[in-house]
């Protein structure tokens, strides 16, 4: 269903023929509808699927695949607002609002996947946004994205802190039986007060446990990602035993841990929300993160210690983690080898 009977700033703007709100390449039309109150969905013609990762990352993946651009999750912290400023939009509420759709995602990707030289690498998906925001329930790109990967024997994983992932389990049950299929969680907090505002478009720490467990009962392994851990909110003793422990009660095969990172554009807004929210916590946090995107080294290592014994507290010690690995090879799962999407990594063509 692409909201045929939708408009967005009337009925020029929604189709072809009107001027498009944001110059972007390929863009088919804008729509927004009751159902999204605030948000504007940008409807593009993309021109490839599949994104090769630089050869520089640190990533343990070489391709990505992201349906959606912008998010309506909505998480002041998340690392890639910046990458919305390549489309000359901006890092904060452009970020939450303007959400690029590539309709045509599972035609192009086909045909990627049908040349001779695609060599079946592994591909990610959840790397920059999220694949399983709520536009997927009206959009869903992603059943074609499985299937598509599935039948042409393309090994892939899937990061998300949507629980409409669900709708798609028996796709993904099928798909584990011919191709390895990777799923990991994104869950780093348990109180839904904080979840609230600081991941406002996300379902509830409760319902992302449930998912991990549906996963679980599916006979699929589900890894966690409990990051970010964030200074002085959640990084508690008791707060990282209480999420370790419950991890582990929902049946998750792994977690990676590490504190949260600060790049330019998340920066600022996360900045902004912490006045707002925490003002007493603003100094401590300019003079932990200073002028760089990073927690320093010494608290970086304070926390793996705290988390490593959370782990072995857990029986997570030495288990695999996050879904995204290449070649079989679990990606490090202490904060200080956690994986964190470089800059490099992130700056993908969109068309």
């Amino acid at each position: 269903m692409r909201w045929n009977t939708q408009t967005a700033r009337g009925e020029a703007e929604a189709s072809t023929e009107g001027a498009p709100l944001i110059p972007l390449a390929g863009l088919l039309r804008a729509v927004r509808t009751p159902e999204f109150q605030g948000i504007t969905f940008h409807e593009v013609a993309a021109r490839s699927a599949l994104n090769k990762v630089p050869p520089a990352s640190s990533m343990p993946f070489r391709w990505t695949i992201n349906p959606y651009r912008g998010c309506s999750h909505a998480c002041v912290y998340c690392f890639a607002r910046g990458t919305h400023t390549y489309l000359d939009l901006d890092a904060g509420l452009d970020f939450d609002r303007q959400v690029v759709v590539k309709v045509n995602v599972v035609d192009v990707l086909k045909a990627e996947l049908a040349r001779p030289s695609w060599s079946r690498e592994h591909v990610a998906l959840g790397t920059n946004t999220d694949p399983y925001q709520r536009a997927e329930g009206r959009y869903a790109l992603m059943p074609g994205i499985i299937r598509a990967l599935a039948e042409s024997g393309t090994p892939f994983s899937i990061l998300t802190k949507g629980t409409l992932l669900a709708r798609d389990l028996p796709l993904l049950k099928a798909a584990a039986a011919h191709v390895p299929v990777g799923t990991s969680i994104s869950l780093a907090m348990l109180d839904p007060e904080l979840q609230s505002v600081i991941e406002p478009g996300t379902p509830t720490p409760s319902a992302r446990l449930s998912l991990v467990s549906k996963l679980r009962d599916a006979g699929l392994p589900c890894g966690v990602m409990a990051m970010p851990i964030l200074p002085w909110l959640t990084d508690g003793e008791d707060h990282i035993d209480a999420l370790f422990g419950a991890l582990a009660a929902a049946g998750a095969t792994g977690v990676t841990a590490g504190a949260l990172h600060l790049r330019p554009g998340t920066k600022e807004w996360f900045m902004q929300w912490l006045a707002r929210e925490h003002p007493r916590l603003v100094g401590r946090y300019r003079r932990l993160y200073g002028n760089g995107a990073y927690a320093p080294k010494d608290y970086r290592t304070w926390l793996a210690r705290r988390v490593n014994a959370a782990k072995a507290r857990h029986r997570f010690a030495g288990a695999e983690s996050f879904g995204h690995r290449m070649n079989g090879t679990p990606a490090g799962d202490s904060p200080e080898n956690s994986i964190m999407l470089r800059p490099a990594a992130v700056q993908e063509e969109l068309f």
